[in-house]
């Protein structure tokens, strides 16, 4: 059953921060999977800490072994014992928790919707996804919003931002007076920036390609924006950095800081990195990256294991509706198949029978032919109904099995 759902990714659950920099999924990553014999849907999601290929084929080995080479392509190795992979009603369950955030470096995290969405629709524009995936990733937005709608999860967790603005004020013994760097305007920087206004710190936004984005930033939270160009003098003028750009290189580097000459406390939060982690060992700079928030958010987990306690329920409920459809699904070309069988038997008997009714006029035909179809279709009616049955049930595939033996079938 289900064998057609497949994923395979990695994420900070096993796989290290160097590796998952060099890994990002892209719905080019789908297309291209989409294209091979024998895979029919495919769904890329990346997120700050997940790379993930969803996909519908018809057998998993195939599409284990078309995931693996697609991911290793894109890191420049091989990913032996770092991807993790899981097969039918697992996949559903594990986008169930990664929607509802359950899966998130933060538990509880909101923005994990939002990707997951942006995912979807992706895939929809693009025509890599279809009915399956389809299905799976609407039942599993509708999970998440009803995990954070039903439960406190969210309101009680943790942000990346907010811990890495804690462990910025606690390595400067506050943040009252000052000046702060942060490196991109984007979601997280907006997160970063409220965080960072409500301890008192000055702002300066630094931003390449949103520099509009950046003006709002500054206008909303007070300090100023300032141009790319100008980070080297900002960076020799500021107390703390934070960094959460999208870039797919190093935005700032070891000599960039070393030139700044003075002490520095940087927080990067970004896949990939935006700080050369060599700048860790430079005199007077203190580098935090996302190994050191998750290390940070694993000590005080209770509020949000309580949270996340409180969503198992709901999302075990959704995941039985969405197993129900996914068995009906099954049973459905069985059924089909026997409905065809049966009207080619009521065919092959009106065309066997056809030289012993000369004498019969059109009307008299066509009554023999519903009398034939009804006939068939009595005898149809009930294993037709339990096989609906067994697909509603969540077990279809034994009695379907013994349905297609029974009448040889070959769905």
């Amino acid at each position: 059953m289900n064998r057609g759902l497949f994923v395979a990714g990695l994420s900070h659950r096993g796989a290290p921060l160097d590796l998952r920099e060099r890994l990002a999924v892209t719905p080019a990553t789908a297309e291209e999977l989409v294209s091979q014999p024998g895979i029919h849907e495919a769904v890329a999601l990346a997120t700050c800490n997940r790379s993930e290929i969803y996909l519908v084929a018809g057998r998993p080995a195939l599409a284990e072994a078309a995931a693996a080479g697609a991911l290793s392509r894109l890191a420049g190795a091989e990913l032996d014992g770092a991807i993790r992979t899981l097969h039918g009603v697992d996949v559903a369950r594990h986008l169930f928790r990664v929607t509802a955030g359950l899966e998130s470096m933060v538990i509880g995290e909101s923005e994990v919707q939002g990707q997951v969405s942006r995912a979807y629709k992706h895939a929809l524009s693009q025509g890599t996804s279809g009915p399956v995936s389809n299905r799976l990733f609407q039942d599993a937005l509708r999970a998440g919003k009803r995990v954070r709608s039903e439960t406190e999860i969210s309101r009680s967790a943790a942000s990346v931002a907010s811990v890495a603005v804690d462990l910025a004020r606690r390595a400067l013994g506050g943040l009252a007076g000052r000046r702060a760097l942060v490196v991109g305007a984007g979601k997280h920087g907006e997160l970063t920036a409220r965080t960072l206004a409500s301890q008192g710190a000055g702002t300066v936004f630094v931003a390449s390609r949103a520099h509009d984005r950046a003006m709002n930033l500054s206008r909303r939270f007070g300090g100023e924006a300032v141009s790319f160009d100008q980070l080297a003098e900002q960076l020799a003028r500021a107390d703390l950095v934070l960094t959460c750009t999208a870039c797919p290189h190093r935005v700032i580097t070891r000599e960039d800081l070393a030139a700044a000459g003075r002490p520095l406390v940087v927080v990067d939060t970004a896949v990939p990195r935006d700080v050369e982690p060599s700048a860790r060992g430079l005199p007077g700079i203190r580098l935090f990256d996302l190994d050191d928030i998750q290390r940070e958010l694993e000590r005080n987990l209770s509020a949000r294991r309580d949270g996340a306690a409180r969503a198992e329920p709901i999302l075990e409920s959704e995941l039985q509706g969405f197993e129900r459809w996914l068995a009906a699904l099954d049973v459905a070309p069985t059924i089909s198949a026997l409905r065809e069988r049966g009207d080619a038997a009521v065919q092959r008997a009106l065309r066997q029978n056809e030289r012993r009714w000369d004498g019969l006029s059109d009307d008299d035909r066509r009554r023999v032919e519903l009398v034939a179809r009804s006939v068939v279709s009595d005898l149809l009616h009930e294993p037709t109904r339990k096989l609906r049955l067994a697909g509603e049930s969540g077990a279809p595939s034994s009695y379907a099995e013994t349905v297609r033996e029974l009448f040889g079938l070959s769905a």
